[in-house]
């Protein structure tokens, strides 16, 4: 049976027909490839699915990060909250006092007492507690056996779950006045300490809390850095004739150090928060010349005092402090070849 030769138009044979505005579409999108950018149209198109998926938390972010920052105007104020039931109505009719409350805060000894106290404690916890988590998840990543490591993570996280109060209470029992080194000390002749209440070394007592309760979270980063490191580097170092601590001088470390960097960034704006919760539970203890810091002095002043636009300025100080460290150590991170929070 013979068959025709004669040749099927485009639409019989299948393929497609393109429409001018398919065509202008596709070389549109070709010339915006070939250039290296996407419209705005078109990454919308691209990311609409992830965009939705984002609106969810960028309201929350919005209703419970951002809008509160507007309360901020408290700090040039004398709020009164008992002027009305309705919280915006206390401060649309509070008196403004302009930077009262900032010359006060400036002119308080205990105000440069609590930035003293807060700034010991950052440089303390920074030797101190920083590096830790490091070394813990190098040496558990050096652990060959996976049952065995598997339980030291286990037994170095556990103590994240316990809150500040068993905490404290644990070390009230390990080195209070009446707890067992002190007892120990007593049954061979010594002096008994007390070094829950002890100004001199409240610092160090504060790290080493944060040490036994934290380290364990920080090492769950540092691990899952360490396991994207390829094995061909660890095995090409070890044919070059490196040994285990070379191995980790030159392949373990430069794999954390971007971690490193974005982790140390987000400390250094973190410094000015050292753990209210941790300090006010044993603030009465070692009294305010040493267990006042920030965090305390604003809810001291604030609630327990009932002095909100003094408090609210010693806290909009701190914040604003705050952004500018992380900009500054975001700065450091760039001119060490790091990305850190964001990119330039």
């Amino acid at each position: 049976m013979s068959h025709s030769t004669v040749p099927r138009s485009g639409a019989e044979a299948g393929t497609p027909v393109k429409t001018p505005a398919a065509s202008a579409d596709a070389t549109g999108t070709r010339e915006e490839r070939g250039s290296g950018k996407l419209s705005l149209r078109l990454r919308f198109r691209r990311d609409r699915a992830l965009i939705l998926m984002t609106v969810p938390a960028i309201v929350l972010v919005l209703v419970f990060n951002y809008l509160p920052i507007l309360g901020n105007v408290v700090a040039f104020q004398d709020y009164d909250p008992y002027i009305s039931d309705n919280g915006i109505v206390s401060i649309l009719h509070s008196p403004f006092v302009g930077m009262e409350n900032f010359q006060r805060m400036f002119e308080d000894s205990a105000f440069w007492n609590a930035v003293q106290n807060t700034l010991v404690l950052f440089f303390v916890q920074l030797l101190l507690f920083f590096p830790i988590p490091i070394l813990l998840a190098l040496l558990i990543n050096s652990v060959v056996r996976p049952r065995v490591r598997a339980v030291a993570q286990a037994v170095l996280y556990l103590p994240h779950f316990f809150s500040w109060v068993l905490v404290i209470a644990v070390f009230q029992q390990m080195f209070g006045g009446a707890g067992m080194l002190s007892q120990l000390l007593r049954q061979h002749g010594y002096d008994g300490l007390d070094i829950m209440t002890d100004p001199n070394t409240f610092p160090f007592l504060i790290t080493a809390q944060s040490v036994w309760k934290d380290a364990g979270w920080g090492i769950i980063v540092f691990l899952a850095a360490l396991a994207s490191v390829p094995t061909d580097l660890y095995e090409a170092a070890a044919m070059d004739g490196a040994g285990r601590w070379r191995r980790m001088w030159h392949v373990t470390l430069p794999a954390l150090r971007p971690v490193i960097a974005l982790l140390l960034v987000l400390r250094v704006g973190d410094a000015l928060t050292v753990g209210f919760e941790q300090i006010l539970l044993q603030r009465d203890g070692v009294g305010t010349d040493a267990g006042e810091v920030l965090d305390t002095f604003v809810w001291w002043n604030g609630v327990r005092n009932q002095d909100f636009g003094y408090a609210a300025a010693a806290g909009l100080i701190k914040g604003v402090v705050s952004i500018g460290l992380v900009l500054a150590a975001n700065k450091v991170a760039h001119l060490m070849g790091e990305q850190g929070v964001y990119k330039k």
